[in-house]
Parts: C-alpha cells; sequence; structure tokens
C-alpha cells in the first residue's frame, strides 16, 4: 500500500482519503458476511483480505500524515483485549458470557472516565449509523443490563400481541404515520424476543433474506421453464411451486 500510495505509485489509490474508502469498507464487511453465511470458506479467506486491505489503507494514509501507523492499531487492540479479560489475563472472575459482557462494559466505562471524557446516557454509545435491527438489538441489550426488562419470555410475547392489536387499531383509523410507528413498535418487540431467545436478530433475518431468495427463484425458474413468467402465472400456481421449493430445498422450516 506504501507503494501504491508513492509519487510513482497507482494514481487512483494516491487520489483516496477517509472518506472516499468509506463506501468500500462497507461494501467488503458485507461481502465477509455473505461468504460466511454461504459457508463459502475459500470466498471467506479472500473477502478478509480484502478487509484486511481496507484496515491496511486507513493506517497508511495515517502514517503519512503522521497520526499513527497499523502497528499503533494492532497495539492497541491487543492491548485492550488483556485489558477487558482481567479473568483470563488477570485474577478477574466471569463464569458466564453474560457476566463476561457486564464486565466488558464497566471496564470500558471505567477507561472513559480515566481519559477524562465526560460520562454519556447509556444509549449514546450505541451507533445510529448502522442497521436499524442491529441498533435495535443493542439498544434492547444495554437497556436489558439496567435492569430495565420483562421478568420473563411470555410477558415479552404478551407485549407483541399487544403491539399486533396496536397495528390492527392504527390500520383502522388509515393513519400512515401511526401505522409506522406501530410497525416498529412491533419490530422492536421481536427484537426482544430474539434477545430472550439467544438469537441474533440480524443474522436471523439474513437467513430468512436468503430462503425467500432460494424459494422464489425456484418458482421463477420454474415457470420459465413451462414458458411462462409472473404475469402469466395466478398465485395458487406459484404458491404450488413455493410449497415444492419448501419441500425440496435446503431448508424446510415452516415459514
Amino acid at each position: 500500500m506504501a507503494r501504491l500510495r508513492a509519487p510513482d505509485g497507482c494514481p487512483w489509490d494516491r487520489e483516496q482519503n477517509y472518506d472516499s474508502i468509506k463506501p468500500y469498507t462497507l461494501e467488503e464487511t458485507y461481502e465477509v458476511m455473505d461468504a460466511i453465511d454461504r459457508r463459502d470458506f475459500p470466498a471467506l479467506a479472500e473477502e478478509l483480505g480484502d478487509l484486511t486491505l481496507q484496515v491496511v489503507f486507513y493506517a497508511q494514509m495515517a502514517e503519512e500524515e503522521g497520526l499513527f501507523t497499523v502497528g499503533d492499531s494492532l497495539d492497541a487492540i491487543n492491548e485492550k483485549l488483556v485489558r477487558r479479560h482481567p479473568h483470563v489475563f488477570g485474577t478477574g472472575d466471569a463464569r458466564t458470557s453474560e457476566q463476561v459482557l457486564r464486565r466488558w462494559d464497566e471496564i470500558k466505562q471505567q477507561e472513559k472516565k480515566d481519559k477524562g471524557e465526560k460520562p454519556k446516557g447509556l444509549l449514546d454509545t450505541v451507533l445510529k449509523a448502522q442497521p436499524a435491527l442491529t441498533e435495535a438489538a443493542q439498544i434492547s441489550r444495554k437497556a436489558a443490563a439496567a435492569g430495565f426488562d420483562w421478568p420473563e419470555i411470555d410477558q415479552v410475547l404478551d407485549k407483541v400481541r399487544e403491539e399486533l392489536d396496536e397495528l390492527a387499531e392504527a390500520r383502522g383509523r388509515q393513519n400512515t404515520e401511526d401505522v409506522e410507528g406501530e410497525i416498529g413498535d412491533l419490530l422492536f418487540t421481536l427484537v426482544n424476543v430474539a434477545r430472550f431467545l439467544k438469537v441474533d436478530p440480524e443474522q436471523a433475518l439474513r437467513r430468512t433474506n436468503t430462503k425467500f431468495r432460494q424459494r422464489f427463484g425456484h418458482v421463477e425458474r420454474e415457470l420459465a421453464a413451462r414458458g411462462r413468467d409472473f404475469s402469466q402465472s395466478n398465485l395458487e400456481e406459484m404458491e404450488a411451486l413455493w410449497q415444492e421449493a419448501k419441500t425440496n430445498g435446503p431448508s424446510n422450516s415452516a415459514t
């Protein structure tokens, strides 16, 4: 990367800055996730290399400005891992993953105090610039860790039913803004259901998206084999092909 950014290197690489590289960082992150979802490990090896390039790119630009080097970044994460795992590298005690996460947050807050940073609200540490489902999951976890939570999952499921009733009422009022709000409340409550069941809602939805793509693709291919497209079919035929995809596909769960 130093060679590419050199005066006699690559014109495109020399022109880049922190902001211009950000979209590629996001793209490479999603490509890593896609390779994991597909369990395509040769692709994952390649995509992890592409993602590592993003780290090297930022660090090279910073080194050129005399700010820090990639070595500084690696030293920082090594020190952080040791500091925030006292139950492994020190005398701390944490027997469950929940205790580990709680202790991680406590150490993180203490680090900020030691740096003289002003205290923030508990949820201010949750990034807004991320997928809304992931943001909701992080908000939910932090609120629950502070004790703001339902005692048991049955109460969360009752809340889901309550939100469905409120959505039906909003539909009856034919108020688009109210409907949007109730759908948001329903989604947030479902995120809490996922948390109680120890399921990552983002990953769960990604898997369902993949499953839907596979089954919908089967319907499309079968219609094409019959010399037709969707506009020349009907819901009954498409549903029959969908059920066929469910039965014969890689995942035959109940959805």
